[in-house]
């Protein structure tokens, strides 16, 4: 069976608790992360977390289920311009 059109079949949600812990569902991969940023694709598009002290505490890929804890600054989902942008501003840092 395909892992993807395993995810696909999920719903997408967003849960926060106290602006510290945050889990997300319908998680189809995880594209970068570091303590400031997420940058993960969902069966809704991609969704960019910004916030503080940010770490990876569970990731099920199976399910497509991501536990994230730090303090949550911001959430956005980005369409596909904003996130070929996104990986040209990342390529670009790497290379500075």
């Amino acid at each position: 069976m395909d892992k993807d059109s395993n995810i696909s079949n999920y719903n997408h949600s967003i849960n926060i608790l106290e602006r510290k812990n945050i889990v997300v569902t319908g998680v189809k991969r995880i594209e970068s992360f570091d303590d400031t940023e997420f940058l993960m694709e969902t069966v809704m598009g991609y969704l960019a977390l910004k916030g503080e002290g940010l770490e990876l505490l569970k990731l099920d890929t199976m399910q497509g289920n991501v536990s994230i804890k730090g303090l949550l600054k911001s959430f956005t989902y980005l369409d596909d311009n904003m996130k070929k942008e996104k990986d040209s501003s990342i390529i670009s840092k790497l290379f500075k």
